[in-house]
């Protein structure tokens, strides 16, 4: 057989297609998945204060996820001990206290507003029961679960272990879990504030955040400020 090596990278050749001027992407050149390509970006001024809520709730997660890769390296680099072990208890009751409640407060009150929306305006996937931006946001949060807590509980397991090579086995995979779960919570709320919210801002009506509104105080106690001008 006779191989042609002058042009080795084939995977790349050109293809001449009419694509209308458009971007187009193949399994081999994928976008990026911080890329939210044709959204519209919304000013953070311009959103109702529902949306502005849940941005500034986003902030302080991102620095606590800061905090806490810093944490997860340094154990990694040079060992578990008291300060690191107590910057671990501070991230993981931020979690459950904070987190957990931020995205009960999205299901429970704003994504069912963007699902329906979302659906109203053929924003959602095909099949016969539609999916939408929503349901993978709620996913997303379901898979976050799974993996602090399989995370923490690897944690707390390896600090029992007393064969060096067990606990340090445990750690290291405890570790992994924790940065894979940093970085699907960084993607996570880059698609709620890059693309899900400006979508919501485009969509619900004055009456759903009227709604929403009502709900934040009756449900979490949260007193939001009316913006009628918002549509």
């Amino acid at each position: 057989m006779k191989n042609n090596i002058s042009n080795p990278d084939f995977l790349k050749r050109n293809v001449e297609k009419d694509t209308n001027g458009q971007a187009e992407y193949s399994p081999m050149d994928p976008p990026d998945a911080y890329n939210p390509l044709t959204v519209e970006t919304v000013p953070y001024k311009d959103l109702h204060p529902a949306l502005q809520l849940f941005m500034d709730e986003h902030k302080n997660a991102v620095t606590k996820l800061e905090e806490f890769e810093k944490t997860l390296i340094e154990i990694r680099e040079e060992g578990m001990n008291k300060e690191r072990n107590k910057r671990l208890a501070v991230f993981f009751n931020f979690y459950d206290n904070n987190i957990v409640l931020h995205n009960i407060k999205e299901e429970r009150v704003l994504f069912p507003y963007i699902h329906d929306r979302m659906i109203d305006n053929g924003e959602h996937g095909i099949g016969p029961i539609p999916k939408t931006a929503a349901t993978m946001l709620e996913d997303d949060h379901d898979r976050t679960i799974e993996m602090a807590t399989l995370a923490f509980g690897l944690i707390r397991i390896s600090s029992q272990i007393t064969d060096p090579a067990s606990r340090s086995f445990l750690m290291n995979t405890a570790i992994e879990q924790g940065l894979s779960l940093i970085e699907l919570l960084r993607l996570h709320i880059f698609r709620e504030d890059k693309i899900v919210f400006p979508l919501a801002h485009k969509y619900l009506t004055a009456t759903d955040f009227e709604e929403i509104t009502k709900k934040m105080k009756k449900y979490f106690s949260v007193e939001l400020p009316g913006k009628q001008s918002f549509v």
